[in-house]
């Protein structure tokens, strides 16, 4: 098919589906009344040829906003079942190339969202759900375990005789109705539901405010909490020290020593939290992570602790760094010589902290987003290393101004470039979304007064640069490291919502040509910006945009890029395969899709699709990690 003068290729949509009832065992709850809906959001078709297959109508094609609401209730839907053993997988459409590598592609999330006594909590506190797919190219096999992460909170809410569940923890989000409220300091309900990593033979589930859970790869059997911030012997470099703020962090340093007793006594907050968001150098083969106070959350001010571990685990190097700015952070970057902070700008909410304190609301309306200034600060902390241990000259506490205000949700990628001169350019991609937007208590919709989850929140009217979309910004320094130019643009080829943004991690960190992420079509009027459908691909180079989708009531998670199995100096660096999920909601199934990365924007792009047992269906989830069975250390 001829493409259009924007280099944009087909998008293959495959035949849409028909309804299935609804199994009478799922206890589904009521449909919002009709105000709760909002009205259809009319968005523009993507600057892209669809070539659309010729096949009957289907029987029914509903996109009405009650058809739409239980579309995304079915998306998060409590799974209870674990497996025992492995399960082989059923292939429906076609086969795992040959030189697909033998690997494991974990993928966590929540897996419960409701108790039995009454409580429904939002998606962010639901208990860590793991799921495994692991891919035996050599016997042709591919198999799925599942287990929960047997933390803390699970251990404690759920009883395994009775295999009830009853909510104790409130967790940062969620307001229990079956549960203990006024005086409930069970707040920190460390779940690690949000990402898994396998390092150092180490298999890791993440969350954003305490400690990793250690996971067996084999059984996916809990192992215990694994200490990652603290108890290494190692001289830490801190760059807080040469640039003290003299008073005015001292009172900053009185107000956290009257804080720590509540936070860590009363609500029993770790004094540190893990991000749970890693990165991966792969040129170095390091294991990139960020730490942060506890209490820095309610201060003007921001400590955070970078950390390099090799393969086996040992940690290399170690940075802290105080920023004088009232920040929160859940993504970040990095290159050869600098850890890259976008800085989501908070402030305290005290009507919210006192609602919180009541147990009458979350938690996390203590805090709300602070859109004072209309520009989008970014940190350039120095790496320092044995290769790069020279003395930056610029000021690294004083951000670069983005002239775009910006909330930062994920990073695809960053990199820099250095010039004979000595100027510094620096590209990063990444997703974000509009100060107007985001709403810590409304994140994936979630009504806590009727703990119902509001489609309508995710689909806005309005803007598609109010909801997360890709952005790309460019960070132009001279040779005495000041900045001449900064800006953070939308994409202009893809403007449609989208998140998720990934690459080929062979390239993290180092310059890169093309960028994957989850995205929408905008075709369906109910749903036009999330759940996603879509997987996009784009080039930096030629501006050329592909993409594919899983047709009609379908969505997808998160894509991951896998190369393949002995991938040559002189192949592209498209050269390889994603692994999404699809959830195909009106029939109550998930799939593990395979899709070539080069054939993407064609019909041949789908490679397979393996089926999951109905009994096993599970909810979305958030982030997944591929581990190639040679090395283990693989995104």
């Amino acid at each position: 098919m001829k493409a259009k003068p924007l280099h944009t290729t087909p998008t293959y949509i495959p035949p849409p589906i028909r309804q299935i009832p609804v199994p009478h065992q799922l206890p589904l709850p009521s449909p919002p009344p009709p105000p709760t809906v909002p009205r259809a959001i009319s968005i523009t078709a993507p600057e892209t040829r669809v070539a659309v297959p010729v096949v009957p109508p289907p029987s029914i094609d509903l996109d009405d906003s009650i058809t739409a609401f239980w579309d995304y209730q079915f998306l998060f839907v409590s799974q209870r079942s674990e497996t025992t053993q492995p399960i082989t997988l059923r292939l429906v459409d076609g086969a795992v190339p040959s030189d697909f590598p033998s690997g494991t592609y974990y993928l966590t999330g929540p897996g419960l969202f409701s108790d039995d006594h009454g409580s429904t909590v939002h998606p962010l506190d639901g208990h860590g759900y793991l799921r495994a797919f692991t891919i035996d190219n050599k016997n042709n096999k591919v198999t799925y375990m599942a287990k929960y992460v047997k933390t803390e909170a699970q251990i404690e809410e759920h009883d395994p005789e009775t295999d009830t569940w009853r909510f104790t923890h409130r967790g940062p989000f969620s307001v229990l109705k079956g549960g203990k409220k006024v005086g409930n300091t069970k707040v920190m309900k460390n779940v690690a539901n949000t990402s898994v990593v396998r390092w150092g033979e180490k298999l890791l589930c993440m969350w954003e405010g305490g400690e990793p859970y250690e996971i067996e790869s084999g059984t996916l059997d809990t192992i215990g909490r694994y200490n990652m911030m603290d108890g290494h012997d190692f001289s830490t470099e801190e760059g807080s020290d040469e640039n003290d703020d003299g008073d005015g962090d001292g009172v900053w340093e009185l107000a956290a020593g009257l804080l720590k007793p509540i936070l860590y006594g009363v609500f029993k907050m770790p004094p540190r939290r893990l991000l749970s968001h890693y990165k991966v150098d792969s040129s170095k083969g390091r294991l990139l992570t960020v730490s942060c106070n506890a209490e820095d959350m309610l201060l003007p001010r921001s400590n955070f602790t970078f950390s390099e571990y090799d393969s086996n685990f040992k940690l290399l190097h170690k940075q802290e760094f105080r920023i004088p700015d009232h920040l929160m952070i859940h993504d970040w970057a990095f290159t050869d010589t600098h850890y890259i902070v976008f800085a989501n700008r908070i402030k305290l909410d005290v009507p919210g902290s006192m609602a919180a304190v009541c147990g009458i609301s979350p938690m996390i309306s203590a805090l709300k987003v602070n859109p004072s200034k209309n520009t989008s600060p970014i940190y350039l902390l120095p790496r320092k290393s044995e290769a790069n241990n020279n003395k930056e000259n610029r000021d690294w506490r004083v951000p670069i101004e983005a002239p775009s205000q910006l909330w930062l949700l994920h990073v695809g990628n960053a990199f820099e470039l250095r010039h004979p001169n000595g100027n510094l350019d620096i590209q990063i991609i990444a997703a974000a979304c509009s100060y107007q937007w985001f709403n810590f208590r409304n994140l994936f919709g979630y009504n806590w007064q009727n703990q119902k989850l509001d489609p309508s929140i995710m689909n806005i009217q309005g803007e598609n640069e109010l909801l997360p979309h890709l952005v790309q910004v460019s960070i132009k320094l001279d040779s005495e490291d000041n900045c001449e130019e900064c800006n953070a643009k939308a994409m202009k080829k893809w403007k449609k919502s989208a998140d998720f943004p990934t690459i080929n991690p062979t390239f993290s960190g180092k310059r890169n040509k093309y960028i994957y992420a989850a995205t929408t079509l905008g075709s369906r009027k109910t749903l036009p910006s999330f759940p996603f459908d879509t997987v996009v691909k784009l080039d930096s180079e030629t501006d050329s945009v592909q993409t594919w989708t899983v047709g009609s009531r379908r969505f997808i998670g998160e894509p991951i890029f896998v190369p393949k199995a002995d991938l040559q100096e002189e192949e592209e660096e498209d050269d390889g395969y994603l692994l999404v999920v699809e959830y195909a909601v009106s029939m109550q199934r998930c799939y593990l899709v395979i899709l070539n990365s080069k054939m993407i924007g064609t019909s041949n792009a789908l490679v397979a699709r393996l089926e999951i047992p109905r009994h096993l269906n599970f909810p979305l989830g958030f982030h997944g990690f591929w581990a190639a069975a040679a090395t283990g250390n693989q995104i």
